[in-house]
C-alpha cells in the first residue's frame, strides 16, 4: 500500500498568510484600542503611557456617554431613520431595477446615466438645495424630511447594485415560472427574490452606513434638539471648553456596535443567498 505524500507548504504561501495576518492586525488595532480605552478609568485615558490591557476595568466612561441629555432620543430617531431608509430604499431599488431590466422604455438609458452622474456628487455639494427644497415642502425638523433626503442619497447606488444581480437572473425562469401557472407576484416572491438576495443585502448595508452615519444633514435640517440622531450626540462630547475623551471614545464604541451587530447577523444570509443564486441561476 502506498504511503500518502505529504504535501510541502511552499515560502511563498507561507508568507503570503503572515502578509495577511498582519494586514488584519493592523487594520483592527484602532477598533481594539478604541475599545480598550473607552474601558480604562477616566484618569488613564490622557496617560502617556499607552496600556494596551484596559486593567482595572471601568465603565465609568460608558455611563457618562449614556448620561448625555436626550440620549435615548438620539437613539430611538436613529433607528427610526434608518429602519425605515433600508426598507423604503431596498423596496424602491428592486422595483426600479426589475423595471429596467425586464422592459424596453424610451430613456432608459439616459436614466442609467443619470444615476451614475448623481452618484459623483458628493453629499456636502447637495445641502443647501435640498435645505431649500425641504423648507418649500415644510419638512424641516422632521424626520420624515431626514428619510427623504437619505433615500435620495441612497437610491442611485442601490438600483445599480440590484440592477446588476437581477441582470444575472435569466428572464426564461420567470417565463417558465408564469407557464406553470405563477402570478407576477409568485415570480418575484419565489424566484427572484431568493436569487438577489446578496443584492439586497448588499444594499441593505450600504444604506444602514449612510443613514446612521450622516452627521452634516441631520445637525443642519433639526432645529428641535429631541429629533437629532446618534452623530450628532456624538459630537456633542466636543464643546468650547474642551472634549471629553473618555466619553467620545465609549460613545464612539456604543455608536459603531449596532452596524457590527446588523452585519454579523445578515453575514450568514448574504452567504446562503449567493449560494442558493448560484445553484438556482
Amino acid at each position: 500500500m502506498k504511503k500518502g505524500r505529504v504535501r510541502r507548504v511552499r515560502p511563498a504561501r507561507i508568507a503570503l498568510n503572515i502578509g495577511t495576518v498582519l494586514f488584519c492586525a493592523v487594520w483592527m488595532f484602532p477598533v481594539y484600542w478604541m475599545v480598550n480605552t473607552a474601558l480604562k478609568p477616566s484618569g488613564d485615558t490622557l496617560s502617556p503611557t499607552p496600556k494596551f490591557l484596559p486593567f482595572p476595568l471601568s465603565l465609568a466612561n460608558f455611563a457618562d456617554a449614556v448620561r448625555k441629555p436626550h440620549f435615548s432620543d438620539y437613539l430611538v430617531n436613529s433607528v427610526i431613520v434608518t429602519g425605515v431608509v433600508v426598507t423604503l430604499s431596498v423596496v424602491v431599488a428592486f422595483l426600479a431595477a426589475t423595471a429596467l431590466t425586464r422592459f424596453r422604455f424610451f430613456g432608459r438609458r439616459g436614466f442609467l446615466i443619470g444615476i451614475m452622474v448623481i452618484q459623483m456628487i458628493p453629499g456636502p455639494a447637495l445641502l443647501i438645495p435640498l435645505f431649500l427644497s425641504m423648507k418649500s415642502l415644510n419638512m424641516l425638523d422632521t424626520l420624515i424630511g431626514l428619510i427623504v433626503t437619505y433615500s435620495a442619497f441612497v437610491l442611485p447606488l442601490t438600483i445599480w447594485v440590484m440592477r446588476g444581480f437581477l441582470h444575472g437572473v435569466p428572464v426564461e425562469l420567470e417565463e417558465a415560472a408564469m407557464v406553470d401557472g405563477a402570478s407576477r407576484f409568485t415570480v418575484i416572491r419565489k424566484v427572484l427574490l431568493p436569487l438577489v438576495m446578496p443584492g439586497i443585502i448588499a444594499a441593505s448595508v450600504f444604506s444602514s452606513i449612510v443613514a446612521w452615519n450622516d452627521y452634516i444633514y441631520a445637525y443642519v435640517m433639526m432645529k428641535d434638539q429631541s429629533r437629532y440622531t446618534l452623530p450628532v450626540w456624538l459630537a456633542s462630547f466636543s464643546t468650547n471648553i474642551g472634549t471629553d475623551y473618555g466619553g467620545l471614545i465609549a460613545g464612539s464604541t456604543l455608536f459603531a456596535l449596532p452596524i457590527v451587530v446588523f452585519f454579523m447577523l445578515i453575514q450568514r444570509r448574504l452567504v446562503v443567498g449567493m449560494t442558493a443564486g448560484a445553484v438556482k441561476g
